[in-house]
């Protein structure tokens, strides 16, 4: 069976343009199972990219979320880039 094992987290670590993320994006334990969320939303950040994902522009996912705002969406965006700079590794267990 093969595992993906992230490594070397750097979610945490500043860079440009972060702060917007770390204002924007909330980790809960008890709100949506800890899935990230955009801040005081019970909106997963991977709704967001799955809109994004499937075609849908910026303009349409504030119609379908009239209390987001652009700057939710570049965080959502930012947040995902972030998770993608980490190391990954996949490795044989048993």
């Amino acid at each position: 069976m093969d595992i993906l094992i992230l490594t070397n987290a750097t979610i945490n670590k500043p860079s440009k343009g972060v702060n917007k993320m770390a204002t924007r994006i909330n980790i809960n334990p008890d709100i949506c199972n800890g899935r990230p969320i955009i801040a005081n939303t019970r909106i997963p950040v991977q709704t967001i990219m799955e809109f994004l994902g499937a075609g849908d522009s910026i303009e349409e996912i504030l119609e379908e979320y009239p209390t987001l705002k652009r700057e939710d969406i570049y965080a959502c965006i930012q947040f995902a880039a972030k998770l993608m700079a980490n190391h990954y590794e996949v490795r044989k267990i048993a």
